[in-house]
């Protein structure tokens, strides 16, 4: 097995007096995609964003490589967050009032890129992703299978070295589910990034080289090995549109990139 990208020994997160993580280890290999599984409440998205640098632990630590990345300060963890991180959310949550294209650009232009600089490798991302031609449509105006494609694009415009993904098929029908989660475990292992999943899908973390389960902000069982990174051919019909509400669990999609 490779060496771990990312790691995390032994997490805790409080909400009061409630574990929302108690003790967890964690690690993602560069090509690696983990699903993480369990009820409502659980501990899933806390794990994730531990991971992700949104929130810090109370207790333990996250490595990304050899770097401590828990103890960061708030704007070193942001900039970790625009240019070694990217994340797919539920909703896609993109902002309404802007064209596909400046969607996808802006994790680019927030991290200090002209506008031009950043428009050409999104038009170029939303081209590898099959969307020539729907640059200048916004989310209104897409599908909630396209609007999910621009949503991927936007995670992987920065080139990132772990993706990680909030139920990213949780507001699209089966097929265009199955159809986005293909290009997306594709494109990661391309990458050679590391996934992290939280879904309630079983088919969908069956699809992951490794599921973890949480139960009561523990990990639960013995960690169960998928089908891994398997492509989806075909074409799949329109979903609903997404929810434009900007949200990340408890967090504005802002302050992901802030």
């Amino acid at each position: 097995m490779r060496p771990p990208m990312l790691t995390a020994r032994a997490l805790v997160k409080r909400f009061g007096t409630a574990p929302a993580l108690d003790g967890v280890d964690f690690h993602a290999a560069p090509g690696e995609s983990v699903a993480v599984t369990g009820p409502s409440g659980s501990g899933k998205s806390t794990l994730l964003h531990c991971l992700a640098g949104i929130m810090r632990p109370d207790d333990g630590e996250v490595r990304l490589f050899d770097e401590r990345i828990d103890s960061l300060s708030e704007r070193r963890r942001s900039h970790l967050r625009r240019t070694r991180f990217a994340f797919l959310f539920q909703f896609g949550q993109l902002l309404p009032e802007l064209p596909a294209e400046e969607n996808v650009a802006l994790p680019l232009m927030l991290d200090g890129r002209s506008r031009r600089d950043s428009l050409e490798p999104a038009r170029a991302e939303l081209r590898r992703l099959g969307l020539e031609g729907k640059e200048q449509r916004r989310p209104g105006e897409l599908s909630g299978g396209e609007a999910q494609r621009v949503a991927l694009a936007r995670a992987l415009v920065v080139r990132p070295a772990v993706v990680f993904a909030d139920e990213p098929t949780g507001a699209l029908d089966r097929a265009t589910g199955d159809q986005v989660m293909g290009v997306l475990l594709d494109t990661v292992a391309e990458l050679d990034a590391a996934l992290v999943v939280v879904t309630h899908d079983p088919r969908i973390a069956a699809r992951c080289t490794r599921t973890i389960e949480i139960r009561d902000g523990r990990l639960s069982g013995a960690p169960r090995t998928g089908d891994g990174f398997d492509g989806f051919a075909g074409t799949a019909p329109a979903g609903p549109a997404p929810d434009s509400a900007g949200r990340f669990g408890h967090e504005p999609v802002a302050e992901v990139w802030r």
